[in-house]
Parts: C-alpha cells; structure tokens; sequence
C-alpha cells in the first residue's frame, strides 16, 4: 500500500448496490476544495462556499458539473486535525442510485483525487496518530462484529482499553530499560543503576499480566469466531433436527432413515448475544458402508476442536448401562470440551419415568426436538458454559491473533530475562531480551511499525473505511 498523507482519496463509505442514500467519503488536503469546486446552491445557479465554514456542519446543495445537475446531497465537512483520518475531509450523503454513486466518484477522480486503497482511510488515521495500531484494528473487528459480545469487546478495544494496559506495562518496563542501557555508557565502572531484585519483580509482575492476557485470547477467539458446538450421537436420535430447531431453520435434511447425515453440516445462531456455530454430524456407529464411516471419522474430528459437545440419544433406545458406554468412550476424544448430555424424545413416554431410568446421570437435560419441549433450557445450558457475563467494560479481551503472537514472544523474552538475573548474567545480554520484549509489545499499538505490517493489516478492510 503507498503511504501518502497529502493526496486526497475518495471511496464510496456505504456498501455497493441500490439504497435510498449512499456516502462519499474524501479526505485530504484538497478535499474540501474539490467537492467545492462542484457544489451550488439549490437549483445549481450559485456556487456555494465550503472552505471558510466550521468543522461539524452540514450543508444542503446540489453537485453540478458542466451545467448538469448530478444530485441534491448533503455535504458534512470535517477540519483537520479534528476529523477521523485527522486530515480535511468531507461525507457526501446522496440518493443511492449506482449511477450516481459512480457519477461522483469519477467526478473526483477526473478532478484530482484518487481511489482509496482498502483501509486507507483508517491507516491514514493511524499515521496521524488519532488511532494507534490496536484501535485501528479493532475497527475492522467492529465492522465485522455479529453478536452482542463481539461488538462489545470491540468496543472495549476501539476506545482503547487493551491498548492503555499494553503502553503500561511498556512504559514500566522502558524505565528500567533505560538503566540498564546507561550501565552500558559506564562499564568500564562496573557500576549498576538497576536494581536487580526490582527488575526482577517488575519482570514477573508484566509476565503475569501477559499470560492472563494470552489466556483471554481463548476466549476472544470464540467470541469472535463463534462457539463451536458439535451435536453428536447415534443414527436417527434427531441430531439433525434439533439442528434446525436451534438454527429456526430447516438447515438439515431429517429422514427416518438412519445415516443420512454422511457430512458436517454448520450453520451460526446468535442466543442472548453469543455467536455460536453448531455442526450436526454424522451418527456415530460401526459401519461396513465407505462414504458413512467417513463421515463418523469427521464427526470425531469435529469433537476434538469443539468448544461444547451435545451429546444427544434417543431416550428409548439407549439404557443407563449404555449410555454410560457411550460417554466413556466419547470422553476419549472431547479432551478439554464442555459436555452437554441431552435425552431426546420425551414426547413419546412420561419425562418422569426417564429421569428415574437416567438418574445416576448428573444434569441430564430431557427434550423433544421434534415438538421443542425444553429446547429453551438447552439455549440456556448452552449460554451459560459460556458465562458473556465476565465480559465487561473494564475488561481485556485479546482477539487478535498478531497480538496473541506479539503478546507470546514477549513474554518468552520476558522469561529470558528472569533466567539472566538468576545467573548473574551482564547487562548488556539482559538488554537484548528487555528491547525484543519492548519491540513485540510495541508492535501492538504501532509504536514499532514496519510497512508490510501496515500493508497486511489494512488491505483485510474494505474500501472507504
């Protein structure tokens, strides 16, 4: 991406196709010369001025060029530096006709500007220091947000919270940074500046606060991604119907027929502001049939990387004895997963005669998939193994994998560095494990910078933001 912090871009702000408005977006030094240059008053007789009006206004016109009438609009006007990319720019509010939206912007640039880049817009912001790196990011994380809790850690993170507690522990560890590097200047003297025992707990104290950082990155990552949850059981105990009860969609095909879910089916649902994605798999069982067993062999795959398991059986099928087989083997492969243990098909035989059959079994949840007795508590079970509660406004959530990886290297230096004080190690060799840290934590919020970094971070946006 070329770096430029002068030229004026335009890009249509608002998504391509037919609305009842659309927004063009400019920014630059020349930005609101140039859509002066085209602005009149209603009725396009008189030029309207711009330059010499207040930031945060709106002005009301039409666009003429070459005495035709393109549109009436609304122009806002934004001064640098306090505007968005902290450059002179200007929102153009129109009629959402594609026409019109393609009129304007080759208007502009056949008049000077040029076409932003992807996320040209918000890395102009970040080279103008409204943003640091972190934020810019979680602008995108915001845009892309599809559940109460994304949106509310990216929030969280656009405003600046992760980015405060990262420039803490950065400026903490440059002091003594600095020490260490003026021991350097004086070696000859064999002389200490920094105090060893407090480096070494000032050490520790930022290596603690990275690993529960990294821990939250679990989290952030399902929060972002959604919470995998992987239905599985036995052919023909309505895993594919209570799919399509969760999704309020007929997303799965259900036949008597056992076995005809031979592949992973996946679809979202948002419950109660958690994004999870629920995958339906193939029945477990043994097969002679080549096509099924592999979809049995996909359905243990998905297990393995799956946040939440359901294990769903049909409650006239299975006896306490057998459904105690069927957990213990299946307690094999779901490692570290939570799992949800659901009797299916109580509408066919009283629910109490089931719990007395099941009851060595703890918080087993008893449902009708196909009537959507009780899928409620299920949404509910469901929302609280994923407790969103602990999500909050003071908060650090990292959903970000460069800052994970930032954030791990960083602490590995750290850790370095805490052998080197337990063997006495020189300064000097302290030294370049403080300024790796410095620079993996730096990289975070932009204050070390590489321009393939930039490049990598803000083409992932769109055009206009």
């Amino acid at each position: 991406m070329k770096v430029n912090r002068d030229d004026t871009i335009v890009a249509l702000a608002t998504a391509q196709g037919s609305a009842a408005i659309a927004i063009v977006r400019l920014s630059g030094s020349q930005a609101i010369a140039l859509a002066e240059s085209f602005f009149y008053a209603p009725g396009g007789q008189t030029q309207k001025r711009l330059q010499d009006k207040a930031g945060y206004t709106v002005h009301f016109g039409v666009l003429k060029y070459d005495n035709t009438i393109i549109d009436e609009v609304l122009i806002s006007l934004f001064k640098a530096p306090h505007s968005y990319t902290g450059q002179d720019s200007v929102e153009i509010s129109c009629h959402g006709s594609t026409y019109i939206q393609q009129q304007l912007l080759q208007l502009f640039l056949q008049h000077g500007a040029r076409m932003a880049e992807p996320g040209e817009f918000t890395m102009r912001a970040f080279l103008n220091g409204k943003l640091d790196l972190s934020q810019a990011e979680a602008v995108a994380d915001l845009i892309a947000s599809n559940s109460a809790v994304s949106h509310q850690v990216a929030m969280q993170q656009m405003r600046g919270g992760f980015s405060s507690k990262i420039k803490v522990l950065r400026d903490h560890l440059i002091n003594f940074a600095s020490l260490i590097e003026l021991e350097l200047d004086f070696s000859e003297e064999d002389v200490e500046f920094a105090d060893r025992s407090d480096l070494k707990q000032l050490v520790a104290s930022i290596s603690g606060v990275l690993q529960k950082l990294l821990h939250s990155f679990e989290v952030g990552n399902v929060i972002k991604n959604g919470i995998p949850v992987a239905i599985v059981g036995k052919p023909n105990a309505g895993k594919s119907t209570l799919l399509n009860v969760l999704l309020d969609d007929d997303r799965a095909i259900v036949s008597e027929i056992p076995g005809t879910t031979r592949d992973v089916i996946e679809d979202e649902m948002v419950i109660d502001g958690v994004l999870f994605r629920f995958m339906d798999t193939a029945g477990i069982r043994t097969t002679t049939d080549v096509i099924e067993q592999i979809g049995v062999n996909k359905a243990f795959e998905v297990i393995k990387k799956s946040a939440i398991v359901i294990y769903l059986f049909d409650a006239h099928e299975l006896s306490s004895g057998d459904l105690q087989l069927e957990i213990d083997l299946l307690k094999e492969h779901i490692g570290t997963s939570q799992l949800v243990i659901a009797a299916n098909k109580i509408d066919i035989e009283n629910e109490a005669d089931l719990q007395a059959e099941f009851a060595n079994f703890e918080e087993v949840l008893y449902l009708s998939a196909k009537t959507q007795k009780n899928t409620e508590q299920l949404k509910q079970r469901l929302v609280s193994l994923f407790d969103s509660r602990t999500v909050n406004a003071t908060e650090t959530i990292v959903t970000n994998a460069r800052h994970a990886d930032s954030l791990r290297k960083a602490y590995d230096a750290l850790q370095n560095v805490t052998r080197g004080l337990n063997e006495q190690l020189a300064g000097d060799l302290l030294a370049l494990d403080i300024r790796y840290a410095l620079d993996e934590l730096g990289s975070i919020v932009g204050a070390v910078t590489n321009a393939d970094l930039l490049e990598s971070i803000f083409t992932r946006f769109c055009i206009g933001k």
